[in-house]
This record gives C-alpha cells, structure tokens and sequence, in this order.
C-alpha cells in the first residue's frame, strides 16, 4: 500500500514522540458507554506524535477537520469522529493513551477524536485535538506496516515546562494554565487553611476583569500510592480551591469546574523527590472565554 503523509497545521511543532518497533495498538472505534469503550486491536510498527500548534482562537475541529480530509482522500475508512460530549467526555479522554502534559495538553471539556482505518484494514491512525488560549495541541497514533506511516512533521524542541514566574493572570493568557503554588492545605487533608493566598485573588481579579471567562481547576498529585487513591485527592483538593475562589473572591460558581488528574499528568519524573514535589500541584486552565 501506498505511505500514508500527513500534513500538519502551518507551525505545528513536535513536542514530544514515542516509536515501538512492535507493539499492539487498542483503537476505539466508538464511544464509552456504560463504562464500556468499544476498541479495535491492530499490530506492527506503532509512531505516537503529539505537537503544538500556535493559534489564537482554533477550535479542536478546526485542527483536526483538514487532516480527516486527508485520510479520507488517501482512502481510510473513519471509525469513530466525535467531540468530548459525543465521545464520553472525561471518561473517553481517560481511556486513551495520550503523552503526558505539557507535551500533549487536553482540555476535557473541549476536544475532538477521530480513528481511521485503512482500506486492506491493515493499518490504523488516530488523531486528538484540543485547545487552549494561544494554541492548539494534535496528537497522532499510527499503527500498521512501516510504508504506511510516514508522517511529514518539522522537528523542534520539546515544550518546556511554564516557569512560576509572572502573574497568575498572565500565565492563564498567555499559556492557558497555570500553576498555583503558593497554596498551603491542612496537614494530611485536602482543604485550604485559613491563610488569604494572593494568586486567587488574582484569578478572582482577572475573572472580575473578564466577565465571559471560564475556568477548571484541576489536582494533581505524585505517583506514591493508588491511582484511585490519588484522584479523590487530587479531586478534592482542586474542589476546595474552587469553593475558596467562590466563598472568598465571589467568583460565581457557574464559572468554574473542578478535577482531579491523580499523577496522570506530571511535569517532572517522580524517580526524584523535586519530580515528585513538582508533580503534587494544583493548577488552573481557561476552558474557555464566552462573548459578554
């Protein structure tokens, strides 16, 4: 069969790869349901992409749409095309196998999938794109003989990770998220101490600022202990930020959401104890900005 070249969004840089000579490759072809998600098993040579795409205002769609055409105009026969609501939302996103933040970001709240298999039924790609303020984010699975998975992509550093400097609000406009770490919780509890912490007051100042402004906070945590363990921590911990921001700053409560990642997302290793520490956080994103 014929490669398979893709062409990506003008300015899309890889962030980050992951090639196995050999593997198994799971392929949903349908949305979760009932805790179910319907899958497809394909093998051979299995190329993983993620990349950036610098874009103010880009939907999911609009990332995705142009290389769907690609797919199909090469003769793939799609599986499963939806957005987070179609899909499953939060339990489809966490279905997948997606390369870890901050290479491949992915808003919950804002994405599109699509999977594809080739016309012999040999070889399969799937693609998931999200968005926040400034850029877009792609990733790319292929599964299938060698010939079939050349992706044409420029080659860049990876992203590196957002350093705690600037404003809070700065952060949140410039790269979607950030990272508050001067929160202080109660000694082995998920709650706020009593403490005023600045970087809130920020938030609610730039929330206050931008009325159409909406936001998830979301937990993390390091790999020590269970995964469901850790997500009812990191859960908790992001829903006592988000009550402090609506009990303390009067942030209406319809205006932002709460999660918890567990240690599904780090930043760092956590073979260290910096890793580790730097993957216990709790930060913010922009879901989205609504016209007043």
């Amino acid at each position: 069969m014929a490669a398979l070249d893709l062409t990506l969004p003008t300015g899309a840089s890889e962030t980050a790869s992951r090639d196995r000579s050999l593997a198994q490759e799971v392929v949903p072809e349908g949305p979760i349901a009932d805790g179910t998600l319907p899958t497809r098993m394909f093998e051979g040579p299995v190329s993983t992409r993620a990349f950036r795409i610098p874009s103010l205002g880009l939907t999911p769609l609009q990332i995705l749409a142009p290389l769907r055409a690609q797919l199909q105009k090469a003769e793939y026969v799609v599986l499963l095309d939806c957005g987070q609501a179609v899909c499953g939302g939060f339990d489809f996103r966490f279905a997948l196998d997606v390369l870890p933040a901050p290479n491949m970001y992915v808003n919950i709240r804002d994405y599109h999938f699509l999977s594809a298999v080739s016309a012999d039924g040999q070889a399969a790609v799937t693609l998931l794109a999200s968005a926040a303020a400034g850029a877009g984010y792609l990733q790319i699975v292929q599964v299938g003989e060698p010939a079939s998975i050349a992706t044409q992509r420029p080659v860049a550093p990876p992203v590196a990770v957002i350093a705690d400097n600037g404003t809070v609000a700065s952060r949140l406009l410039e790269h979607g998220r950030a990272v508050l770490r001067s929160l202080e919780f109660e000694v082995g509890k998920t709650t706020l101490n009593g403490k005023d912490v600045p970087e809130l007051a920020q938030v609610a100042a730039l929330m206050q600022e931008r009325a159409g402004l909406r936001i998830a906070v979301v937990g993390h945590t390091d790999t020590v202990g269970g995964l469901e363990a850790n997500i009812a921590v990191s859960r908790a911990r992001a829903q006592s930020v988000r009550q402090a921001l609506i009990d303390r700053y009067g942030v209406a409560p319809d205006r932002i959401e709460a999660n918890g990642m567990g240690y599904l997302a780090p930043v760092a290793s956590n073979l260290t104890s910096a890793g580790r520490e730097a993957n216990r956080r709790v930060e913010v994103i922009v879901v989205a900005e609504d016209a007043e």
